[in-house]
Order: structure tokens, then sequence, then C-alpha cells
């Protein structure tokens, strides 16, 4: 089947356009005020204690703010977003406002970004998700992250250039994407949605939920806890690197979700959890090759991309089905959002962890993560999957007859 034809289910432009927005504006603004702020504070060199306090307070406002976000965000959606889009652009400019002799202020700034970040992230994904509907939310969310790859790469190297316009442009596309959000969704009309509220012990006692919820949190810890370690192998390489696999994740992301809405989303997750181990595997072999570089970095590209298309845009909306779905991405987005403190927790020992050792460790972990997928139900109706094989039958079927008639 083509994959023009998973797009049957057709989305009006004008239903779709301001979720679309809403998420590429968010992610980029996202991914690098995330790198400005670890910038900011690695340039202060505070000591060890008063970093962990920092960035222990960034982590703590995007947790507090994202529970906090799920319930206030899901009543007149369109206008409580577009102030956290506003909000945003306020505390994208306070970055450039970090200096070394104000503990205090600094604390508070930190604490204030992650408020920020948490208070909508999670909502807008869930925006995205009732926007879109199930047999093609993942080739929607793979074409989502597209732009969303490249644009974090071009702004990235902006802020390598020069900090302070870098910072200037995004605080602008974050006001820019804000407001064409509002004109969209004014266009579009008041949506009325009928969703059931759910509370968030009844999600976490869902088996379903938790099969696809442990592997995720088991990726996230085992990805940010090998960061800096990865920095000690691949030394300059590794800004290289990071800058490849965006670019290579926003077209894995687009396969990866196609693929989803064709053969469903379980064997796309096992896919990206094997091509993950086997990357750490090959580094724990040949790390000191830097050809086992290259191998990890095109890895390490398909395999987010995969996940970005489903752990972050699909799943979570799809175990939600017609209830509110606010509080499945927050669920789905903590293990990820406040995993990166793992990196900051782990740099200090970095130097004293023996690669090799890591390496094969996350191998193992990653390839013991798939055994809980093993036991997932498929997110994508069984029914949607055999309609499409019944109707790509029936059209070869057509054109065989209409050949040889």
């Amino acid at each position: 089947m083509s994959p023009k034809k998973i797009l049957e289910a057709r989305i009006p432009l004008k239903q779709l356009a301001p979720a679309v927005i809403l998420v590429v504006n968010s992610m980029i603004w996202f991914a690098i005020t995330s790198i400005a702020l670890t910038d900011s504070v690695d340039k202060l060199q505070l000591p060890t204690f008063e970093t962990l306090i920092l960035d222990g307070l960034y982590y703590a406002g995007i947790a507090l703010s994202a529970f906090i976000g799920a319930i206030f965000l899901t009543r007149q959606r369109e206008n409580r977003l577009l102030l956290w889009m506003m909000f945003g652009v306020l505390t994208t400019a306070s970055l450039m406002t970090f200096q070394s002799n104000q503990i205090g202020t600094n604390a508070f700034l930190s604490l204030l970004l992650g408020i920020s970040i948490g208070m909508g992230l999670p909502s807008s994904l869930a925006y995205f998700a009732d926007a879109t509907a199930v047999e093609n939310r993942g080739t929607y969310g793979g074409l989502i992250w597209l732009p969303v790859g490249f644009g974090v790469l071009m702004l990235a190297f902006a802020y390598s250039i020069d900090v302070f316009w870098a910072l200037s442009i995004l605080a602008i596309w974050r006001a820019s994407g804000g407001a064409l959000f509002f004109g969209l969704s004014r266009l579009r009309g008041k949506q009325n949605l009928e969703a059931k509220k759910t509370s968030y012990s009844t999600i976490l006692h869902r088996r379903d939920l938790m099969f696809y919820l442990i592997p995720w949190i088991m990726f996230s810890l085992v990805n940010f806890s090998e960061y800096p370690i990865l920095g000690n192998v691949l030394k300059d390489f590794q800004v290289m690197a990071g800058s490849i696999e965006f670019a290579i994740s926003g077209v894995s992301a687009v396969i990866g979700g196609v693929l989803s809405d064709l053969v469903g989303r379980k064997r796309i997750v096992i896919t990206g959890f094997i091509i993950l181990g086997i990357e750490y595997a090959i580094l724990s072999l040949f790390s000191g090759a830097q050809a086992s570089w290259y191998v990890y970095t095109l890895c390490d590209g398909i395999a987010w991309g995969l996940f970005a298309s489903v752990f972050f845009m699909t799943i979570w909306g799809d175990l939600a089905e017609t209830a509110q779905k606010e509080k499945y991405y927050v669920i789905g987005g903590l293990p990820y959002l406040l995993a990166g403190f793992m990196a900051v927790a782990v740099q200090p020992f970095a130097e004293n962890i023996e690669p090799v050792t890591a390496f094969s460790l996350a191998s193992f972990f990653l390839f013991v993560a798939v055994l809980p997928l093993m036991y997932a139900p498929e997110t994508l109706p069984e029914k949607k999957i055999k309609d499409r094989e019944l109707r790509d039958y029936l059209e070869k079927a057509k054109r065989t007859k209409d050949k040889y008639a």
C-alpha cells in the first residue's frame, strides 16, 4: 500500500493546521531552550552542588507544572495554550540574564523555565492527538517531526555562532508561533470534545500502558546516563554527531510514522530498541574505532526518529482513546523530560566509569526492555490494519483483472 493511502481518512487542513503549528513551534523551542540552559549553567563554572541545584529546580519545575497544566489546560484550551506560548517568550529572554554572582536569581530563573516547559508541552501533544485519527496519527506525527529535526539543527547552529541573536530569534519564533496558532485556531472555530476524565491512578493501573511505559522509562534513563560517558569517548565528534542525528531523525520519523500506521506501533518500537541495543553493543566492542562512531550516529538517529513518531506523538493518544489525553501525555512525557537530570548527576563521575562496561550494560538493558513490549497489545486497532489489507488486496485483484481483461 502506498503511503498516500494512509491519509485516506483525510483531516481538514483547517482542523490540523493549529495543532501542527503548536507542536512544531513548541518542540523546537523546548529543544533549544534546554540546550541554552545547559550552556548557561556550564558557563557559570559553579561547584557541582550548586549546578545540581539549578538543574534540579529546572526539572522540578517541569514535573510540578506538567501535573498542573494537565488539569487547567483542558478547559479553554486555545486561550490557555496561547498564554503558555507567550509565557515562553519571557522565559526565553530570561536565559540572557544568567550571572555567576546571582545564585538566587539563577535558581528562580531555572525553576521558571522548567515551569514554562512542563505547563503546556504535554497538553500541546494532547491537542495534536485530538486533531488526528488513530489510523493516520503516526504519519502526521512523523511528518511534524521532520521540520522539528531540521529546525532544531538550524537554531542550534545559530546558537553556536552567537548566543544573543539565537535567543532573540528563538523568542521571536515563539511569539510568531503563538500569533499564528491563535489566528488558525480562531479560523477553525470552537471544538466540542466530549472526553471523559480519568485519574492518574486509573491510568497507571492499566497493564497495556505499563507494557509501553516501562521500556520507555528504561530507555530514557539509559540514554541520558550514557550521554556524559559518550562525551568522554566521542569528544569533539559528539557535537557533530548530535547535529547529524537531528537530521537523520527527521527523515526516520516520517518513515517510522508511516510504517506505524501500516503495521502497527508495537513493531516500530521493538525495532527501535533493537537498533539501540546493537549500537551500544558495537560501541562496547569497538569504541576506539572511529567507524563505530559513525555507525552509532546513524543508528541513534534512526532510532530517535522511530521513537519520536511513536513515543512522543502517537502511543499515548492511542491509549487514551476517547478520554482526555493530557494526563496520558504527562505520564508518557515525564520519563523523557525528567531523565535529563541523569546526565547532570552522572557528569561528575563520568571520567571514572569504564566506557566498555557502561556501553555493555546499556546494550543489555535496552534488549531487556523489549521483553515487556512482547506482551504489549497493539494500539492501532486490528480492524484498521485488516481493512487496509483487504482494500489493498481488492485493488491488486482489480488491476490484475483489468490487465488480462
